[in-house]
């Protein structure tokens, strides 16, 4: 299967500008192609994993990936998608930010390449010293205004109200475009479809600039979810791909807990499998939809692509050990990361106190009354043991490192208890 047919069998693709021409030349030649992401936070997140998964699959098939940062672009804002105009960060923010971002594409994209290699440009190079009246007259004559009034991304903001700052950034990733065209023969642009603006623009610019060219442009749908909610984001917020602010455990969780009305989409959307096995998942989950069989499969291949098999394996005993209660069998490390949002309380860890007072301290029961009730209940377990003894002192052994106890109140209630 070729390269765009396959994107159209994933759901990929939204518009391209040319079509035919697109496919002429991915067939008869390995092309540059660029997507940029600016450094908006310190971690890119979900939301820009559509694009990382499309230029990987772009090298994947013999062409090479330019993933810009925008180090220029990320102090001006983007209005594309926004309602209001964006807080901007301090220049010394945003080039760390630029910075993290760089190391992150650099684990997803294959720099060592013989062949294709990829490479990262920061538009800052080009931009950072550009003067205003160069900019005004060599670029901005190129702009009408009512062409650039008539893009979705500026026509949405006119009645909220829209800066020059954040006009003017239609300009500057036309430009982009432009010097990357030049200098390097990158010759397509892809993004997600409220990018079609900017990159029909920057189209636009390549086509007054120099003569006879040629260049592309392609957007992807935006990813949705079937309940309506927004994509990437959880009650705990959203999800990053920095393991430092959303664990790998975390991680492999947003994704086995998929709507079965999602999981194909997202299947074809940000795994490499290929056509055959995305129907075979298909088929099993419609024979058995209880096994959970493309939940499981979809947590497995992006877990693997972002966080790497180390951390996948880490993450299935994390579930399985939540699954099965056997806590005693989990390391601190992975303590830490599995029970990271549940309620917690620290304990002097020269103390070793009896059961019933450990309860009331930690607020997991309301009163020493109600304590003795839920141990002599059997609704207490320590590291998934169960507890009935109304006597028990919780010692140094019942601790996992000497750091960690997780009780257990009923069937989901989880506590950790941290010893100091």
């Amino acid at each position: 299967m070729d390269l765009l047919k396959d994107l159209e069998f994933r759901g990929l693709i939204h518009q391209i500008t040319d079509h035919e021409g697109l496919e002429k030349v991915l067939s008869e030649e390995s092309i540059k192609l660029y997507c940029g992401f600016d450094p908006t936070a310190d971690s890119l997140h979900i939301g820009n994993l559509l694009q990382i998964v499309t230029l990987r699959r772009f090298q994947l098939a013999g062409h090479s990936p330019v993933a810009l940062v925008g180090g220029a672009t990320g102090l001006i804002g983007d209005p594309s998608g926004k309602a209001n105009e964006r807080t901007l960060n301090s220049a010394d923010v945003v080039v760390q930010f630029t910075e993290k971002i760089r190391n992150q594409l650099a684990r997803f994209l294959d720099f060592e390449h013989p062949e294709n290699p990829a490479t990262i440009a920061n538009n800052y190079d080009w931009i950072g010293s550009l003067d205003v009246i160069s900019f005004l007259r060599d670029v901005g004559k190129s702009f009408g205004l009512n062409y650039m009034l008539a893009k979705d991304s500026v026509q949405s903001r006119l009645d909220a109200g829209i800066s020059f700052t954040e006009f003017s950034y239609m300009i500057l990733q036309s430009y982009d475009f432009l010097k990357l065209y030049e200098t390097q023969g990158v010759r397509l642009q892809i993004g997600g479809s409220d990018q079609w603006g900017n990159i029909t623009a920057g189209l636009e610019l390549i086509r007054k600039s120099v003569e006879d060219s040629k260049a592309f442009g392609l957007t992807a749908p935006l990813v949705t979810k079937a309940d309506g909610t927004k994509f990437g984001k959880t009650e705990s917020g959203t999800i990053w791909l920095d393991r430092e602010k959303v664990s790998p455990y975390e991680f492999y969780q947003f994704w086995i807990n998929t709507d079965d009305r999602d999981v194909m989409k997202f299947i074809k959307c940000f795994t490499f499998l290929s056509k055959d096995e995305i129907e075979a998942i298909e088929r099993d989950m419609v024979e058995a939809p209880e096994k959970r069989t493309a939940q499981k499969r979809l947590a497995e291949e992006v877990t693997t692509f972002v966080h790497g098999e180390d951390a996948l394996k880490q993450a299935i005993k994390i579930s399985e050990a939540l699954f099965s209660g056997s806590i005693g069998d989990l390391t601190g490390e992975e303590i830490r990361e599995g029970f990271k949002d549940v309620p917690s309380v620290e304990v002097s860890g020269s103390e070793q106190p009896t059961l019933v007072d450990l309860l009331v301290q930690g607020k997991i029961s309301p009163s020493k009354r109600q304590a003795r009730e839920d141990i002599s209940n059997g609704a207490i377990y320590i590291n998934g043991e169960r507890i009935q003894e109304l006597d028990f002192v919780v010692s140094n052994e019942h601790r996992i490192e000497d750091a960690y106890m997780v009780i257990r109140r009923g069937k989901k209630k989880y506590y950790l208890v941290t010893f100091i």
